[in-house]
């Protein structure tokens, strides 16, 4: 008996060490598992904003969200009752392809107007409770996203057609008498004829079931699904019992589809929302002192500025856009240009702004604004101006000249306001001495304004606002890649053959490339000759890169003599005659051999009717030719390469002389 019970003491303690080692491998199992990777959650087309409870998501979208029946309202900031993905496609974002978006929650904005940008036509909407943006879907480093997205209640049944329409009664509170209100169609929509009910206030145990009672109008027009969920959903909030301000936002819903209040209606017509200043259009960025030096009362003396801007520019995605960035030790963006639409929430906005305290650390605010502020991404429209304002307290505590500098060479127009600056024992303290001509665009004070007190700050509203809406002053906005009329002259002697000139032909290509070509901007023709000339295309034939670009590739080699002379005359006859006044005149001129006519009187002639010109020899080109060819000084306009195949190396070279030249103009 006793070596049984021996012999199952051994089996049980032989089973707990099979489970034992088990159980430690399969830990170590556990252990190699890697933590699973962020997995962006998918979304449908017709998928609203509003219906998606996150304040800030990634999502990834379907291809096939540019289809017309996914509806958008709104430009650069959309009503959250639009599609996330075809705003996106609209936005740029995206294309039709799909992929993977960044989405932000803002605040509802009291207008917002429909265009028609990258296939995808978007309506205008008066108002609306809540808004989005979108920017591209990859997050920024230590920033997490969640993996599901939590969605508003799912709709309840529609109310059938044919039902009685029902007035809106406020939700009785204890206490208090529940007045009826009827309810009308605004103006240019289908009157709805109401009777008089109450709807119940919603329970909010867990356990219902019931549904609440809907308003359904009658006749041929219904209301979308989408506007009655969020009606319901606002009764049933968990917030619901939380007193009168809640309920009443079932009010704003209606409101915002187009109904109000029948005692309204006749006596507070609704105001046209303005789409802004067409005469001031403009991209605009206050760059704002938010250093401890400033002192809580003068900064809001600075906000209250900001304010009187607002409303005396007219916002509007018509006409000028602002956007704020605070400095102190660092530069933050309060909010970017296509954040708010119209000066009301503009100034709203700038009420909320609250002081970083800190450095005057000016230089590095206007490098931020130079990086990052002006991208489309932040709302900049390219077709408008780029201006700078910056706000200085006394003086900066770093250093402005270099970090402005490239800021004016970016098309950035800068201006320096400066309050109560540095009196004469004071200057001792300063690091950079005349620091705001050193900064601004140009030094003839069109672009520097000086406050003497913070208390008089309100006086330049009017005379900045006109300053920074005169666009055709805004000497800034045009950079050396996108001010020039540039017209090539290319050698086709047959000296140079096939092969090689296919070579010419791509140093042109990646020449043209550098540039910022339109109707508006940079435009380019060009020449091509050997005894003869032939006009290849002329500067309005083509007003974009692509077209450009295929255009280059489609030149035909020509083959024959080489007559530089006669080519440069013809180039200012056929090309620069017909260039724009306000236009650079750049002429570039390669050639791989010496001429056989007479270049001294075209190139004088050249250089008489202001035209720059670069002279590119290849091979068996003339030096002194070239010399006489190039603009004075001839160092800097004359380079020679030995092979064909060397030209793409003089590429930056000849980039880096054209912007040299063009921003060591005198700036007053």
């Amino acid at each position: 008996m006793g070596i049984v019970v021996l012999t199952m003491k051994a089996s049980v303690i032989e089973m707990f060490l099979v489970l034992l080692v088990t159980g430690i491998h399969s830990n170590k199992e556990m252990t190699k598992i890697k933590r699973p990777k962020f997995n962006v959650p998918q979304i449908n087309c017709d998928v609203k904003a509003g219906k998606i409870i996150n304040p800030e998501f990634v999502v990834k979208c379907p291809a096939g969200c540019q289809d017309p029946k996914y509806h958008v309202y709104g430009t650069d900031v959309y009503a959250s009752y639009s599609s996330v993905c075809a705003a996106a496609v609209h936005s740029g974002v995206l294309d039709n392809s799909g992929g993977k978006i960044l989405v932000r929650k803002v605040a509802g904005q009291s207008g917002y107007t429909g265009s028609y940008s990258n296939g995808v036509q978007s309506l205008s909407l008066p108002r609306w409770r809540e808004s989005f943006i979108i920017s591209e879907g990859k997050p920024p480093k230590g920033v997490t996203y969640p993996s599901a997205l939590t969605y508003s209640s799912p709709k309840s049944q529609a109310a059938k057609a044919g039902e009685t329409t029902k007035a809106y009664q406020k939700p009785s509170v204890p206490g208090t008498t529940a007045e009826p209100v009827t309810l009308m169609q605004a103006p240019g929509t289908t009157l709805v004829k109401a009777t008089h009910t109450t709807l119940p206030k919603p329970s909010l145990s867990a356990g219902s079931t019931t549904s609440s009672p809907r308003l359904q109008p009658v006749g041929h027009r219904s209301w979308d699904l989408d506007l009655w969920s969020t009606i319901t959903s606002s009764q049933n909030s968990p917030r619901g019992n939380s007193g009168e301000t809640d309920l009443w936002k079932l009010g704003s819903v209606l409101l915002d589809a187009g109904f109000v209040p029948k005692e309204e209606l006749s006596t507070q017509p609704l105001e046209p929302i303005s789409q802004g200043d067409p005469n001031c259009k403009v991209d605009l960025s206050f760059l704002i002192d938010g250093s401890a030096s400033i002192g809580k009362r003068r900064f809001r003396i600075q906000k209250q500025f900001l304010a009187d801007i607002a409303q005396a520019l007219d916002i509007g995605p018509a006409g000028p856009l602002m956007g704020v960035v605070q400095y102190s030790d660092n530069p933050a963006t309060q909010f970017n240009l296509k954040t708010h639409m119209n000066s009301q929430d503009l100034k709203a906005a700038i009420e909320k702004i609250t002081q970083r305290g800190g450095l005057s650390n000016v230089g590095r605010a206007i490098s931020f604004v130079t990086k990052n502020f002006f991208s489309k991404a932040n709302g900049n429209r390219g077709s408008a101006p780029n201006v700078a304002v910056v706000m200085v307290d006394g003086w900066p505590t770093d250093k402005v000249e270099e970090a402005s500098r490239v800021a004016r060479e970016s098309g950035i127009n800068i201006f320096f306001i400066t309050i109560e600056g540095a009196v004469e024992n004071e200057k001792q303290y300063v690091m950079e001495s005349n620091f705001a001509n050193k900064a601004v665009c140009r030094t003839n004070g069109f672009y520097s304004l000086s406050v003497q007190s913070w208390f008089s700050l309100h006086k330049i509203v009017q005379p900045l606002v006109k300053r920074v809406c005169d666009t055709e002053r805004l000497a800034c906005s045009k950079t050396c890649f996108n001010s020039a009329d540039i017209g090539f002259v290319i050698d086709g002697s047959s000296s140079v053959g096939t092969g090689n000139f296919r070579t010419v032909l791509q140093f042109v290509a990646n020449l043209s490339k550098e540039f910022e070509i339109s109707d508006t901007d940079t435009r380019i023709g060009a020449v091509q000759y050997t005894y003869e000339q032939r006009l290849e295309f002329g500067f309005d034939a083509y007003s974009t890169k692509p077209d450009i670009l295929n255009a280059i590739k489609s030149v035909g080699y020509w083959s024959g003599g080489t007559s530089t002379g006669a080519a440069i005359s013809f180039a200012l006859e056929q090309l620069f005659k017909k260039s724009k006044p306000n236009k650079r005149k750049l002429m570039i001129l390669i050639t791989d051999g010496r001429s056989y006519d007479d270049i001294r009187i075209p190139a004088m002639a050249a250089h008489h009717k202001g035209v720059i010109t670069y002279a590119i020899g290849v091979a068996w080109a003339a030096q002194d030719e070239l010399d006489i060819i190039a603009s004075y000084p001839a160092k800097d306009h004359a380079f020679f390469v030995d092979e064909f195949d060397h030209l793409y190396k003089s590429v930056p070279k000849v980039i880096q002389n054209i912007c040299t030249e063009f921003n060591s103009r005198p700036r007053n």
